[in-house]
């Protein structure tokens, strides 16, 4: 593992190089042995991501651009540029990106992956849920479907990519 520390993106030039209407996730943190998963999110205007609950981990949640509502227990929360939301593991929430769009960046633990060993070698692959259940995130309209592994959004149709 590389201890050196360095710059892994500019954020404004990610978002910047992405096409206007590209949605989903635009950048993740993918450095192999990382202890943190990141991911920078854009949701086009009012997509959702549906209701869901991480279990295990916390989330820092932080806006980049645009705004919305973090649908919370109890109320909403209105987001905007440069909030920073702690979602603490066993909350449910959902997101709703307003007129604008809404441009995240998430973090979170690693979520330890299962590994398959041959015998008596390294990994051959190495597993586990996708961080924040992205890949579980319609490209199209944003919302998080329950299946864990989706063919077709049951919201406007789009089809997942194939895994």
């Amino acid at each position: 593992m590389n201890a050196t520390p360095r710059v892994l993106a500019l954020l404004d030039d990610v978002l910047a190089s992405a096409a206007p209407d590209r949605r989903g996730a635009l950048w993740q943190l993918a450095e192999a042995g990382r202890e943190l998963d990141a991911n920078l999110v854009r949701l086009p205007a009012g997509a959702e991501v549906g209701e869901h609950q991480e279990d295990v981990l916390d989330v820092l949640l932080v806006v980049l651009e645009g705004g919305g509502l973090v649908r919370v227990a109890g109320g909403e929360l209105v987001v905007g540029p440069r909030s920073v939301l702690w979602l603490p593991r066993t909350s449910r929430r959902a997101l709703v990106a307003g007129a604008e769009g809404l441009t995240y960046l998430t973090v979170h633990r690693r979520r330890p992956g299962m590994a398959i060993r041959g015998p008596g070698g390294p990994p051959a692959h190495e597993g586990g849920e996708g961080p924040c259940m992205l890949d579980r995130v319609c490209a199209e309209c944003g919302r998080l479907s329950e299946d864990p592994a989706p063919v077709f959004c049951s919201r406007c149709g789009e089809r997942f990519p194939e895994r």
